[in-house]
């Protein structure tokens, strides 16, 4: 739900609409629920399930006597969108009663409200809940669970996890549950029954297509802050393997875009005539030379004794095609299969004809003529995105993998979903971009361990650095600059302040 929400706000549908519109189905379910009673009470945290409910007591207040209950102070309020939403409160002077629950001290006011009220409203805490209730919450659910009152859960039963279905200590036992777009997993989990109640789903207006794109609420799902006392590692370990005699730059190019995504640490692993001028390309780089102009057998020990030190490897930026070195990667990727690998450019030929399958760990990013020929195809994937969709499911339900399919609307499947995404544009069919996208990968899987997530945020991001460098180059971007513009492109997906542009 996270991840839709900022979706749909990238697609031009603004949180604060989609608030409105829980309130107001809140307000409909809630209505024929409690069809007879006169008096309802909200009880409503600062966060956006608070919102949820002060949008519904607006709607209910012209039929019914409405009073709300804030747990805290309204400076505390935590989000844009509730904040708007009680300042209108605050304006219904004359049709809503607003309250505040400031402690403990004021339980017994509360347990008194309660009692003269014919229904409760919890919305108290919605999905975004972390570790056991605490004091003064873990008293106020205890209250209107002991109050026999009908309980009735804004989106999820507050205490209740949104995906376990387990409970953070304390949950409030609902007589009905009303959540938003769809069923949260935990709410149909086995023994949730006691707190859910009779379950409806409201529809709040989110878009199909905020379920198909991907945009800024995939890269929120991947994103990892930092802590003030983080330290080197933290943020990630990538090994890149890759290079050859006649191809330096490839490698180098992921290990940038991965640095500039936010890793720490970056190591390449690259024949000698490579690593050398990897080693002039950036200070940044640190590039460790194998004997030999192209990967060999001898390498795969040295390349298995670096991987234990790494959270996420990279294999294939030019290393080329020579038979033995396909023969090679074949036989590193089988050894390496249990680790979170980025499979990329010409170790996906290695795949050809190997019947390897995975553990589900690894990300695969072929364009087209070489998703032909890993996956066995006497033609190039269909162009039509729908039936391009199909083909890359099937693939990645084959070989366990997810599969990134570039082409002018990336396709990201793990055999069970599948995305799409629309960023980017015909500028970036300059040598070099893949790489930085699978670099890219590597440093969210890296802070993820979610490959499907961590594609479908790494090709959302790349495609918004393509297309924020193509605003400077034109036509005449490189995938240096691509690389430049990784960070304003998060920043900017981060603080919401991206939309979508139909090309």
């Amino acid at each position: 739900m996270r991840i839709l929400e900022e979706n749909s706000e990238y697609l031009g549908v603004s949180k604060l609409l989609l608030m409105e519109n829980a309130g107001a189905a809140l307000a409909k379910v809630i209505g024929d629920i409690v069809e007879g009673s006169t008096r309802v009470l909200f009880i409503c945290g600062l966060g956006n399930n608070g919102g949820d409910g002060m949008v519904a007591a607006r709607h209910l207040s012209g039929n019914y006597h409405v009073t709300i209950y804030l747990l805290g102070e309204e400076g505390k309020v935590r989000t844009e969108e509730a904040n708007y939403n009680l300042s209108i409160i605050k304006s219904l002077k004359y049709t809503v009663k607003l309250k505040f629950f400031r402690g403990l001290h004021d339980l017994e006011k509360l347990k008194e409200e309660i009692s003269n009220s014919d229904v409760i409203i919890d919305a108290i805490f919605g999905t975004g809940l972390k570790g056991d209730i605490r004091s003064p919450f873990k008293e106020v659910i205890e209250t209107i669970n002991n109050s026999g009152k009908k309980v009735i859960a804004v989106d999820i039963p507050s205490g209740l996890n949104p995906d376990t279905g387990q409970v953070h200590g304390i949950a409030i036992k609902a007589y009905s549950t009303i959540t938003f777009h769809k069923a949260k997993r935990g709410l149909i989990k086995k023994g949730a029954e006691k707190y859910v109640g009779k379950l409806y789903v409201a529809s709040i207006g989110i878009p199909k297509e905020a379920e198909i794109i991907c945009g800024p609420g995939d890269l929120r799902s991947v994103y990892k802050t930092r802590e003030p006392w983080s330290k080197k590692g933290d943020h990630g370990r990538v090994l890149i393997i890759g290079g050859s005699k006649e191809y330096s730059g490839a490698p180098a190019l992921s290990a940038l875009a991965s640095l500039r995504t936010g890793a720490d640490l970056v190591v390449i692993l690259s024949p000698e005539p490579a690593s050398i001028p990897q080693k002039s390309f950036s200070p940044n780089i640190i590039s460790i030379p194998l004997k030999g102009e192209y990967f060999n057998e001898s390498h795969v020990d040295i390349v298995k004794k670096y991987s234990e030190r790494f959270d996420v490897i990279v294999i294939g930026p030019g290393m080329g095609l020579r038979d033995k070195t396909l023969y090679t990667l074949c036989r590193l990727i089988k050894e390496l299969k249990n680790k979170k690998l980025v499979i990329d450019a010409d170790a996906l030929k290695a795949l050809k004809d190997s019947k390897v399958t995975f553990e589900g760990n690894v990300v695969l990013t072929p364009h087209a003529g070489e998703f032909k020929i890993i996956a066995g195809l006497s033609s190039p994937p269909p162009s039509r995105t729908e039936e391009r969709c199909r083909c890359v499911k099937e693939f990645s339900r084959k070989v366990n993998a997810v599969v990134l399919l570039k082409g002018h609307e990336d396709v990201i499947s793990n055999g069970d979903k599948v995305k799409v995404n629309r960023t980017g544009n015909p500028g970036m069919t300059v040598g070099g971009t893949g790489d930085v996208l699978t670099g890219i990968i590597a440093t969210f899987l890296a802070w993820s361990g979610d490959p499907f997530e961590s594609a479908c945020a790494a090709a959302f991001i790349n495609g918004v650095a393509g297309d924020f460098a193509f605003s400077e180059k034109g036509y005449h971007l490189l995938a240096t600059d691509v690389i430049e513009m990784i960070p304003r492109a998060i920043n900017e997906a981060i603080n919401g302040k991206l939309r979508a542009t139909r090309l």
